[in-house]
């Protein structure tokens, strides 16, 4: 019996008489010569009993030159990583591999290895698609990802593509590729397009008139920008994915197709979603906090993520927590336009650790005021605002005095711990003022530090001194402010 056992290499074969060339066999290598059928076959192989006719002198040549023709296929493959048992392998199980000589074996393989592929992967890839060797589809595709697309193509993206793909589809790749370019794409931007979808099924698997219907609808919601911000939306459905998913934001928009742009350009991931997970939120809001259509899509609008959090995790109590505050429908949709990451926040490393601030410096527990608080902080990270209630505190300010500042103006616990005290410290040293004359006018700590509060007490100070007001001075809009600098100008040219 001939064994089929992988060689160590290949010039054992053309050393033995006994091996004969696996094209000659269609199973698979080492069977079970047990099997009838089998046993059958492994009669054929059995090797005649010397003889010196000259018919088994023509099988022993033919055997002979057999091996010496599989040993180059063995030896070429080897060349580029692919050892003896895997080429074995791969003639048995595609005898169509038989049919293409050498010579065109090693061009399609330096043409698959110009691309970039490690002999690893291509040995791989090969193994798993045989047909990349004898497609006619392959030349074509190559040239085009090499020289079209200048071979920038992620190697993993080509593996893929190749790897999932029937290489009867790859005819049509080049042409659906510039349709996405004469649809809009900037030639420079194709390439960060491609490197971002699945290429079998945004593109391979798809007819040119689909990818047509895709951009079309998507114009009205931010076309081009959109596929270019997040170009995988491009692997959704248009008719089961992207249309009723577009069309439950327009319903809860009333058609406020601005909105729904707005929507998906800030959170392209939303196109995600099925629309059952999106109903099933929105169900709970409308339930739960009871708001309509049109509240919970200014929520959606100011915080698309919103689809992200888990209901029962972090939504129910999120929410709980605020009607225990004792904030009604009303004020829950205020609060969460405004702060609508409290919904996301961590509770124990984010929420958990500001409320234990906001109760230690005087808030009282579940109240309005402490929610009102929380909404600001929302916007701060737990270390600036330890640095801010630290930096009051380093001021002379009580923690009665904090929080009667933050009740008249919450923002005070959200402003960067830097900036607040290179404000502090020009109230003082510049203008000369008192701090606690920010008890009466906290939101002096708001405005810009250059462009408003600087600019203006710069301009003032020579007319009216150092002891003006500075609510006056800075709550005053800028066209008040400038149609009074103008007079003062105009009064002193007149003296």
């Amino acid at each position: 019996m001939v064994s089929l056992s992988p060689l160590a290499n290949p010039s054992s074969l053309l050393s033995s008489t006994t091996f004969l060339h696996p094209l000659m066999f269609h199973y698979p290598p080492n069977p079970s010569p047990s099997h009838p059928k089998l046993k059958a076959q492994f009669s054929v192989t059995q090797q005649p009993q010397p003889s010196t006719t000259k018919h088994s002198i023509r099988r022993r040549r033919t055997v002979a030159i057999a091996n010496a023709e599989f040993a180059s296929f063995i030896a070429l493959f080897q060349q580029f990583g692919i050892g003896s048992a895997e080429t074995q392998s791969l003639f048995f199980n595609n005898p169509d591999l038989t049919t293409v000589s050498i010579e065109s074996l090693r061009a399609r393989i330096l043409s698959l290895r110009s691309l970039g592929f490690d002999p690893l992967t291509l040995c791989k890839l090969l193994t798993k698609r045989p047909t990349l060797l004898t497609s006619h589809q392959i030349d074509p595709l190559v040239t085009f990802l090499r020289d079209n697309l200048q071979g920038k193509l992620d190697k993993h993206q080509l593996n893929r593509l190749f790897s999932a793909t029937d290489p009867k589809l790859f005819e049509t790749f080049p042409h659906k590729v510039q349709t996405l370019v004469d649809r809009g794409i900037p030639v420079d931007q194709i390439v960060h397009v491609l490197n971002n979808v699945s290429l079998p099924k945004a593109l391979c698997q798809r007819s040119v008139e689909d990818i047509h219907r895709i951009v079309s609808f998507l114009e009205p919601f931010g076309g081009i920008a959109l596929i270019l911000k997040r170009p995988a939306v491009l692997n959704h459905d248009l008719d089961t994915q992207l249309v009723p998913r577009v069309k439950l934001l327009m319903e809860l928009s009333d058609g406020d197709r601005d909105g729904v742009k707005k929507v998906l350009l800030r959170f392209p991931i939303f196109l995600n979603y099925s629309e059952k997970h999106v109903e099933e939120h929105v169900g709970f809001l409308r339930s739960f906090v009871e708001l309509d259509d049109r509240q919970i899509f200014r929520i959606i609008l100011g915080f698309p993520a919103i689809v992200t959090a888990s209901r029962e995790r972090k939504l129910r109590p999120r929410i709980r927590f605020l009607k225990e505050c004792g904030l009604d429908s009303g004020d829950i949709f205020n609060f969460l336009v405004k702060a609508p990451t409290f919904l996301s926040n961590s509770f124990h490393e984010n929420i958990a650790y500001k409320l234990v601030l906001l109760v230690k410096i005087g808030y009282r527990h579940r109240s309005k005021e402490l929610a009102m608080a929380v909404r600001a902080a929302t916007r701060t990270n737990c270390e600036n605002m330890q640095k801010v209630i630290g930096l009051y505190l380093n001021y002379g300010f009580t923690c009665e005095d904090i929080v009667a500042m933050s009740k008249k103006q919450p923002q005070i616990l959200q402003y960067n711990h830097d900036s607040l005290q290179k404000k502090m410290e020009y109230l003082i040293e510049d203008m000369g003022r008192d701090i606690g004359e920010l008890l009466l006018f906290p939101a002096f700590l708001g405005y810009k530090f250059d462009d408003r509060i600087k600019h203006r007490y710069e301009v003032k100070k020579s007319v009216r001194g150092a002891g003006m007001s500075i609510n006056k001075l800075l709550a005053v809009s800028e066209e008040r402010f400038s149609g009074k600098r103008k007079m003062a100008h105009a009064i002193d040219e007149l003296e």
